[in-house]
C-alpha cells in the first residue's frame, strides 16, 4: 500500500481498510497533518498468477481485451507468447491497479513519471466518485469539490475529447499524460534541471525517470515546452476505456476518482528496438534498483522469435 501524496509505503494495512475508503472520504486513513490519504494498491496479485486466482475474470478480460493478437498471452504478434513452456516466463500480468481519486490535488499524481520496456494496455474497469458529508454533496451524493476538479482537470485535453466528455452518461477516472519515447532524454535533462533547484542530486547509477520521483504538474510541463519544445499528450480515460502504452513513452496517471484498472505488458514487434535499449539502459542502474533486472528476458524473446519465423520459412521453402 502506498501514500500517493507522500510516496510513503504503509506496511500491514489491512486490505478491508483500503476498500473502506475507496468511495468514502470519512473513512480514509489520515497523515500527521490530518489530511486524508490518498492509497494505492498497486501490482495485484503481487504474487499468484491473476488466471489462477481469479480464473473467471481472467478468462472474461482476455477475452474482451483490445488488440487481442497484440495484448493475448498467446497473440499472435506479441513476441513473448513466443517463449516456449519449459522456461520460466516474465510476468506480463494481467495486474490490478487500485487507487484513490486526487482530483483536488492537482500537483500530486497517482502514479508518478516513468517508463517500461516492454508496451502495455490499460483498462479501466470501475470508477467510484467519492462520498463526502451530506453538506458537500450533490444531488448524487458525491463529493462536489471532487466532481469539479476533476471537470476542470480535463480542459486541458483536445476539443474532441472535452466534445466526448460533454456526455453525461460518461464516467471518467483517470488522466493520463504520455510522452514519445524519443522525448524521453529531454525529460530526463528537465527533472534533473528541477532536482537541482528542489535540493535533490541524482546519484550517478540513478535516473530521474526511472526512480519515479516526479509528477509533471501543470507547470513543469508547461516548463517542459517553453525550454525543450515537448509536450505530451493528455489522455483522459473514462469508464471502460483501454489506453496503450508503447514501451518507452514516459507516462504519468492522476486519478480523477477512485479506480480499478488492469493492465497487461506485451512485447510487439514494432517496438522490440526500445525493449533492447531499455535493458542495457536499466542494466546501468544500481544493484539495488527495482528495474536493475532483466525482468522481461528480452534476449530470450527475440532468440526465440527469430527461431520460430525461421523454422517457418524453412517449412515453406520448397525442396530442390
Amino acid at each position: 500500500m502506498v501514500n500517493c501524496r507522500s510516496g510513503y509505503i504503509i506496511e500491514d494495512l489491512p486490505v478491508g481498510q483500503f476498500w473502506d475508503g475507496f468511495e468514502d472520504i470519512s473513512a480514509r486513513m489520515t497523515d500527521d497533518n490530518g489530511e486524508p490519504m490518498l492509497l494505492k494498491l498497486k501490482d495485484w496479485p503481487h504474487t499468484d498468477d491473476f488466471s489462477e486466482l481469479m480464473p473467471t475474470r481472467f478468462e472474461n478480460f482476455m477475452n474482451n481485451v483490445p488488440l487481442p493478437e497484440y495484448t493475448r498471452r498467446d497473440g499472435r504478434l506479441n513476441l513473448a507468447a513466443r517463449l516456449p513452456d519449459r522456461i520460466v516466463k516474465p510476468d506480463l500480468g494481467p495486474k490490478m491497479y487500485n487507487a484513490y481519486g486526487s482530483a483536488a490535488y492537482p500537483r500530486e499524481g497517482t502514479t508518478n513519471l516513468h517508463l517500461d520496456m516492454s508496451d502495455a494496455v490499460n483498462v479501466m474497469v470501475y470508477v467510484g466518485i467519492p462520498h463526502a458529508n451530506e453538506h458537500s454533496q450533490d444531488a448524487h451524493g458525491c463529493c462536489e469539490e471532487e466532481v469539479a476538479a476533476a471537470a476542470a482537470a480535463i480542459e486541458e485535453c483536445d476539443d474532441l475529447t472535452k466534445d466526448r466528455l460533454s456526455d453525461p452518461s460518461l464516467r471518467v477516472g483517470a488522466l493520463w499524460h504520455i510522452f514519445a519515447a524519443e522525448d524521453a532524454p529531454k525529460i530526463r535533462q528537465l527533472l534533473l534541471q528541477v532536482g537541482h533547484e528542489r535540493g535533490i542530486e541524482c546519484e550517478a547509477d540513478n535516473d530521474p525517470i526511472h526512480d519515479q520521483c516526479f509528477y509533471l504538474d501543470k507547470e513543469l510541463r508547461s516548463r517542459l515546452f517553453e525550454e525543450y519544445g515537448v509536450r505530451g499528450w493528455a489522455i483522459a480515460q473514462c469508464l471502460g476505456d483501454a489506453v496503450f502504452i508503447p514501451a518507452g513513452a514516459p507516462h504519468q496517471v492522476r486519478n480523477l476518482h477512485s479506480c480499478i484498472k488492469i493492465a497487461e505488458d506485451f512485447v510487439s514487434p514494432e517496438h522490440l528496438a526500445h525493449c533492447v535499449m531499455l535493458t542495457h539502459e536499466f542494466r546501468r542502474l544500481s544493484d539495488t534498483h527495482t528495474n536493475h533486472e532483466d525482468k522481461l528476458q528480452i534476449k530470450n524473446i527475440i532468440y526465440h522469435s527469430v527461431k520460430d519465423a525461421v523454422g517457418v520459412l524453412l517449412s515453406r521453402t520448397p525442396v530442390a
